[in-house]
C-alpha cells in the first residue's frame, strides 16, 4: 500500500496479495545488516502509557529537589523493591536433538508457593542482606538458617508485604546503613500500598530516611533494581533451583529451601557492576534527566489528547523525518501533525510518509469506572505529603468502620426479623393447636378458659380436661379410660 501510494513499481503478486513476499523481506534484512528479528519484551498498557514525558520530568524534579536540599553522596542513595520467589522455577534452556517437539524438564510442582524477597542497593554498588516474607501465620528464626548472613524476615499468610512488614524492613535498613538525622539517606521506592504506611513514614522521618516515590507503572525504566538487578537474580535463582532438583531427586521443594537458593544466587546477581549499571541506566546517579530519548515515550502517544484549555500551549510530541529518512521526535505546538519541510524526496516529488498514510491511532475518552486516587511521584517524608497520607488513611479507616458497622446492623436486623417471624409462626401453630383442644367433661374449648385456669391431661389417652371438672387427683385418668380398664 505504501509503495503503490508513492508510485513505486511492484510485482504483480504483491498487488494481488496486497503485501510484499518473503523473498523481499529476506533481501531487506540482507541489505540492512543492523536489523534483526527479535522477541519483544511484553509491556502492559498501563506501563506503556504511564511512562511519558510529564511523569518522568516530575520524578526528576523531585529528585533534583532532594539532592539540592540534602546533598546526598552516592553511598547514601538507595533503592528498595520486592520480588517474588516461588518453589516452582522456570527451567533453563537445554541442548536436545532436532525433530522432537517436546523437551521436558522437572519442576517441583504445578503451582508454587510465593516468598517475597525485599532488596535494597546503593548507587556505589553496595547492598544490604535481603528481607524475607514467608507465607505463614507466625515467623520463626529457623526459617533463615540457610539465608544470606544478616538477613531478616517476617510472616504473612499471603506471602506479600504489608504495612507492618515495611516498618520491620525499615528497621532492618537502618541497622545496616547506620543512617540518622545527622547522616540522612535517600530511599527510592514505588507507590505500593504497604510503602505508604503511616507508622513507616513516621519511623523513616525519625531515623533520617528521605523517601522518594517513583511515578506509578514506571519502575521498569526508572528503578535500578528492575532495570539491571532483578533480571540476573531471577536467572541465577532458576539455575540454583534446577541444581537443587538435580541433587535431590524425588523430593519436592518447599519454602524452607528458598533462603538457601537465594543465598547462592544473591552474590552473583546483586553485585557492584549490575547495581551501578542500573543507577546509570535510569539516570538517577550520575543524575541525568535526559537519559531517555524522546522515542522512549512513543508508546504513550496513543493517549495524548488535545488540550482543551486555549490559554495554555500544548507540548505534544510530534514525529518528524530527517534528510536520511530516520524518524525523530521533538516538541511542537501542534498535535498529531507531521512536518513535511524536511521529508525525503524522489525525482522531485515529495514522498508520502507512513504517518500520513496511516496516522497513529488515538485512545478515546478515558472512562472512570471507579473513583480511585491517582498517585504521582512525591517526597513521601515531607510534612505536607505525610499529613495528606495520614488524612487519607484515617478517612479510609473511618469509612471502612462505618461500612462494617452498617453491614453488622443490617445483619442483626435481618436476624431479628427472621427470629420474630419464626416466633410468630410458632405462636400461630401453638394457638391453632390449642383452639382444637376441648374439655372431656364439659366440652368447653381451651380458648374460653379463664386466666390461670388449670387443665389436667389423662395419662392414658393424653386428652385434656378442666381441673375443676375432675376429682382433682395428681394422676388423672378420664372416665372413658377408667371404665375401659374396669371392664377388663
Amino acid at each position: 500500500m505504501y509503495a503503490v501510494h508513492n508510485n513505486v513499481a511492484v510485482r504483480t503478486n504483491w498487488a494481488e496479495k496486497k503485501m510484499a513476499g518473503a523473498d523481499w523481506f529476506s533481501g531487506f534484512l540482507k541489505r540492512h545488516p543492523s536489523l534483526s528479528i527479535r522477541t519483544p519484551e511484553a509491556t502492559s498498557l498501563s506501563r506503556a502509557t504511564a511512562f511519558n514525558k510529564h511523569n518522568v520530568d516530575q520524578f526528576f524534579d523531585n529528585l533534583e529537589e532532594v539532592m539540592g536540599r540534602h546533598q546526598f553522596e552516592p553511598q547514601s542513595i538507595w533503592n528498595m523493591d520486592e520480588t517474588g520467589v516461588t518453589t516452582v522455577h522456570k527451567p533453563n534452556k537445554v541442548v536436545a536433538r532436532k525433530g522432537y517437539k517436546q523437551v521436558g524438564s522437572l519442576t517441583s510442582a504445578e503451582r508454587g508457593t510465593l516468598v517475597t524477597v525485599s532488596c535494597a542497593v546503593s548507587a556505589t554498588g553496595n547492598s544490604i542482606p535481603p528481607f524475607f516474607i514467608f507465607p505463614r501465620v507466625n515467623f520463626f528464626d529457623h526459617f533463615l538458617i540457610s539465608a544470606p548472613t544478616g538477613s531478616a524476615g517476617g510472616a504473612n499468610p499471603s506471602g506479600w508485604m504489608k504495612e507492618e512488614h515495611f516498618v520491620d524492613f525499615l528497621k532492618h535498613f537502618v541497622v545496616h546503613t547506620k543512617c540518622s538525622k545527622d547522616r540522612p539517606c535517600l530511599l527510592l521506592l514505588d507507590n505500593h500500598s504497604s510503602h505508604l504506611s503511616v507508622d513507616g513514614l513516621n519511623y523513616a522521618k525519625e531515623s533520617g530516611i528521605v523517601m522518594l516515590s517513583f511515578p506509578p507503572h514506571c519502575s521498569h525504566r526508572l528503578q535500578p533494581l528492575d532495570v539491571a538487578v532483578f533480571g540476573p537474580l531471577k536467572k541465577h535463582i532458576n539455575t540454583a533451583s534446577s541444581a537443587w532438583m538435580f541433587n535431590n531427586p524425588g523430593k519436592t521443594m518447599t519454602i524452607h529451601e528458598i533462603p538457601r537458593i537465594v543465598a547462592a544466587a544473591f552474590p552473583l546477581a546483586v553485585n557492584m557492576t549490575n547495581i551501578q549499571a542500573g543507577f546509570q541506566a535510569s539516570g538517577i546517579y550520575p543524575l541525568n534527566r535526559e537519559v531517555f530519548p524522546q522515542s522512549a515515550f512513543a508508546p504513550a502517544f496513543v493517549t495524548d489528547r488535545p488540550n482543551t484549555d486555549p490559554c495554555r500551549a500544548s507540548d505534544a510530541l510530534v514525529l518528524n523525518y530527517t534528510q536520511n529518512g530516520a524518524p525523530t521526535i521533538h516538541q511542537s505546538q501542534a498535535t498529531n501533525t507531521v512536518h513535511s519541510s524536511d521529508l525525503p524526496t524522489s525525482s522531485g516529488h515529495r514522498v508520502t510518509t507512513p504517518v500520513e498514510l496511516r496516522p497513529f491511532p488515538k485512545a478515546g475518552p478515558r472512562k472512570e469506572t471507579r473513583k480511585r486516587k491517582k498517585l504521582t511521584s512525591s517526597i513521601l517524608t515531607d510534612t505536607p505529603v505525610k499529613e495528606r497520607i495520614e488524612a487519607e488513611k484515617t478517612f479510609t479507616q473511618q469509612r471502612m468502620k462505618k461500612t462494617l458497622f452498617s453491614k453488622t446492623e443490617k445483619k442483626k436486623s435481618k436476624t431479628s426479623k427472621r427470629t420474630s417471624k419464626k416466633r410468630k409462626e410458632q405462636n400461630t401453630e401453638s394457638s391453632s393447636d390449642e383452639e382444637e383442644c376441648f374439655c372431656l367433661v364439659c366440652v368447653e374449648p381451651f380458648s374460653n378458659s379463664r386466666p390461670r385456669e388449670k387443665w389436667l391431661q389423662c395419662i392414658m389417652c393424653k386428652q385434656w380436661a378442666h381441673k375443676d371438672c375432675t376429682p382433682g387427683l395428681s394422676v388423672y385418668i378420664c372416665q372413658n379410660c377408667d371404665s375401659g380398664s374396669g371392664s377388663d
